[in-house]
């Protein structure tokens, strides 16, 4: 079987926040943009509650709706979505080839898909406990108090008892943070020492409404899609004893891993994965490739700095673009 062959000024890599905001921008430059949805259309916002931290919607809104809206937008001006699973890349020359399958199980090859510029947004994925009752509902109770982001939903759990796990910098952090509305944060670690800085541990240590839980892992979440969260079953990792710990939120910070596995030994990043970008652009070390939202973002990690990189990321795509004959300069972006 042949491979169906798709030429594109501007493909972008991901349906999030970034990746459609970046097509919005392109779209209305005229650069007919492509966007392929990847293996989570729409981003972890679609598997996100309430959203009360984006401006505009006074009274808050639904994580997939916000995202519904994003892609209508997209849309609105001409995006193309494509539906398929990126097997490899080849960035060694303009155009870039982007090598698609139908699905992530299929063995063939169907579509090559080629690129004068590549915005990269394939965001970033939490780590999780990997427990029962942490799935996003309706399996779960993701989303239904249990989160990875206390900056998204700390609010909501305004006066509750909390549970935290992790012990690095971002737990502290998040475990800090949570002190503004929680009534009590119960910070639960595996081992008898955190891995945090000096600075971030002392300053948990000398917080009254955090309590410090050494030796304890979670062994499920409970609750019900009613209620939510109303507890964890742990066990003491040093004698193995297990009891129920009543909670009324579980909030994992264990971590987050970029989705950038395809562009390891192409593209400049850090030991984590987090694509590198140059100064104040998302230009990364190969020109014409652009980086934005949680793959380059590994300190605020919002939907609307990931929103904001994107915007950034189709200009600086479309600038490239005009310098090298390609695109028509477009005055509405004032350069």
């Amino acid at each position: 079987m042949s491979e169906k062959e798709i030429n594109r000024k501007v493909v972008i890599l991901g349906s999030g926040p970034a990746g459609l905001t970046a097509a919005i921008y392109a779209s209305r430059a005229q650069l007919e943009p492509i966007v392929i949805d990847g293996p989570q259309p729409g981003g972890q916002l679609t598997i996100t509650t309430d959203v009360e931290n984006y401006p505009g919607f006074a009274d808050g809104i639904m994580g997939p709706e916000l995202m519904n809206q994003f892609r209508a937008q997209a849309e609105r001006f001409g995006t193309e979505i494509l539906n398929v699973w990126i097997d490899r890349v080849d960035l060694s020359e303009r155009p870039f080839t982007l090598y698609a399958k139908e699905s992530q199980d299929s063995d063939e090859i169907t579509t090559l898909i080629k690129a004068e510029t590549l915005i990269i947004s394939t965001g970033a994925s939490a780590k999780w406990l990997g427990v029962p009752g942490e799935e996003p509902a309706p399996v779960g109770l993701g989303g239904n108090g249990v989160s990875a982001c206390a900056t998204c939903d700390g609010f909501f759990f305004r006066g509750k008892e909390v549970v935290i796990v992790g012990g690095g910098d971002t737990a502290m952090e998040e475990a800090m943070f949570l002190t503004r509305f929680a009534s009590k944060v119960s910070l639960m670690h595996r081992r008898d020492s955190f891995r945090a800085s000096k600075i971030m541990q002392e300053r948990v240590f000398a917080n009254d409404k955090i309590e410090i839980m050494w030796n304890t892992g979670i062994k499920e979440i409970l609750g019900t899609k009613e209620a939510g969260v109303t507890g964890v079953k742990i066990f003491n990792t040093q004698s193995n004893e297990e009891s129920e710990f009543p909670t009324q939120g579980v909030f994992v910070a264990i971590g987050h891993k970029p989705n950038t596995d395809l562009f390891k030994d192409v593209l400049e990043m850090d030991e984590t994965g987090y694509l590198k970008t140059e100064g104040r652009t998302m230009k990364t070390n190969v020109e014409g490739v652009f980086a934005c939202g949680d793959a380059q973002d590994s300190y605020y990690r919002q939907a609307i700095t990931a929103a904001g990189t994107g915007c950034m990321a189709a200009i600086d795509a479309e600038r490239f673009l005009v310098e090298h004959g390609e695109a028509v300069k477009n005055t509405e972006t004032n350069w």
